[in-house]
């Protein structure tokens, strides 16, 4: 049933309407009567009143005052004027606030009834409207993922503008401002590459990626994401605001200690627009490649250089130590897979932090330089100027943005 509200100062105006309609044949019901606007708004709004049938000549607050509030509080009720001013300028007010109907006193019986059937049907359609989006929006939220997955394909390949991706970014409900880390999962094993030690089912296979993804999910969930799988089959997430954050070394761990399975991950920082994304995603699937022919070894002592790179007193021998080998070892083995040595990747990674802090925090920096592990500032810019070129105060303001980027 549609709550009808009947306001007028006369009450015999107001019988007089209430008597004059068979409601219940209309779908509607009197819900409330008013005689002022003041006492009508309490109560439309008391009742969620679906059609108003308002007087203008009204104590404490007029008709047409009634009519604006209700407007502004309760947008989608019907409002039709009965009135005994038949003059321009009221009807003029009327139209400007979206009357639906403006009829004189004292009101023909079948005239309103009619103008109440055309309401009541209209409100009907409305509802059926309503209905009909809600589902589509159901609809849309039950597929949000493949849209998703869709949309990313489509931006990582260069088949949007700029514009689109922004567009699209919205009705997905993802920020639409450029990401901070674009993140890659490789499992060799679902690949049946070289680098698989088991082959196993397809089912398996499914069931262990849809486990990956499972822990993607509920470690990126501190931040806005988009999980998806690319034409590679490679577990790609696009993540906003996780600039402070490596969120992919913590599922490279996760995965390994509950699934016992062995993943490559990278984690590229986005430094630009939305228009870099696709530049980004291949330059870290070009790392990701890298990274799989890489011996366990050095990937558990590289991501304990990455965890542990705030600590000043990380040693070769203490990572070593963390692994399990020798310290010898380990360090012929960076020689031999990474072309570096301890201190030179060690260098790296804190660097490479520190550039990411500068890039996206206010952090001064002296704090940098001990986020990073460095005891003082002037060694942190001796080495960062050494490393990059310009001094990390440079490097902030912009002055090696584009080599960078390069």
């Amino acid at each position: 049933m549609w709550n009808v509200i009947i306001a007028d100062d006369e009450p015999l105006i107001r019988e007089g309407i209430r008597e004059s309609v068979d409601w219940e044949a209309l779908g509607m019901r009197v819900a409330a009567e008013a005689e002022d606007g003041e006492e009508a708004l309490e109560k439309a709004l008391a009742c969620r009143a679906d059609i108003a049938l308002v007087d203008l000549n009204m104590p404490i607050m007029d008709g047409i005052t009634l009519i604006g509030e209700l407007r502004n509080q309760l947008p989608s009720c019907r409002i039709v004027i009965v009135t005994g001013h038949d003059e321009f300028a009221y009807a003029q007010q009327a139209i400007r606030h979206g009357v639906d109907e403006y009829l004189l006193k004292p009101a023909n019986p079948k005239e309103l009834t009619s103008v109440l059937t055309r309401i009541g049907e209209q409100l009907e359609k409305a509802r059926e409207q309503e209905k009909h989006l809600e589902m589509a929006s159901r609809q849309i939220r039950k597929n949000i993922p493949l849209l998703r997955e869709r949309f990313c394909n489509e931006w990582i390949g260069e088949s949007l503008t700029r514009q689109e991706v922004l567009e699209q970014l919205r009705f997905l409900e993802l920020p639409d401002r450029a990401p901070s880390l674009f993140g890659i999962v490789r499992w060799p094993e679902a690949e049946g590459s070289a680098a698989a030690v088991v082959v196993r089912p397809e089912r398996e296979r499914q069931l262990m990626l849809f486990a990956i993804e499972n822990i993607m999910d509920e470690l990126l969930s501190p931040w806005p994401h988009a999980r998806f799988r690319d034409p590679h089959g490679f577990l790609c997430a696009i993540v906003w605001d996780a600039a402070d954050a490596d969120p992919f070394g913590a599922i490279e761990r996760a995965v390994s200690r509950y699934l016992k399975l062995f993943v490559v991950t990278h984690a590229e920082p986005v430094i630009g627009g939305v228009e870099t994304v696709p530049a980004v995603y291949r330059k870290a699937r070009g790392i990701i490649y890298r990274e799989t022919a890489i011996s366990p070894v050095v990937r558990r002592a590289r991501m304990y250089m990455r965890d542990h790179h705030h600590d000043p007193d990380l040693s070769l021998e203490s990572t070593a130590r963390a692994v399990g080998v020798s310290p010898v070892y380990l360090s012929r083995l960076f020689r031999q897979e990474l072309g570096t040595t301890f201190v030179s990747l060690l260098t790296q990674i804190r660097i490479s932090r520190a550039t990411r802090l500068l890039l996206t925090t206010n952090m001064s920096i002296a704090e940098i330089a001990e986020a990073v592990g460095y005891e003082s500032q002037h060694y942190f810019s001796t080495a960062f100027k050494k490393a990059v070129g310009v001094s990390p105060i440079r490097y902030r303001k912009g002055d090696a943005v584009d080599d960078e980027g390069g």
